[in-house]
């Protein structure tokens, strides 16, 4: 599985997460948002939901636009 693969699927298991129960799911267009930057800022929590949440939160400054709308919408 690629980082790709893997990072939707962190995505998709942090939105059923006890912190994001009041969000919807992450949609694919969502997704699609934070990739680039969750794997130039966060590769290294790739398969952990709540770090990868955490490390995006800690990086929204320099997320690009699109990803920090995603953040903060589902609470970050």
């Amino acid at each position: 599985m690629n980082k790709s693969m893997l990072f939707a699927l962190s995505l998709i298991a942090v939105s059923g997460s006890a912190a994001m129960a009041q969000s919807t799911p992450f949609t694919s267009q969502e997704q699609a948002a934070c990739r680039p930057d969750a794997i130039k800022l966060c590769s290294s929590n790739v398969g952990q939901p709540a770090a990868m949440k955490a490390c995006l939160e800690q990086n929204k400054a320099n997320l690009s636009d699109a990803c920090r709308q995603v953040v903060e919408a589902h609470g970050g």
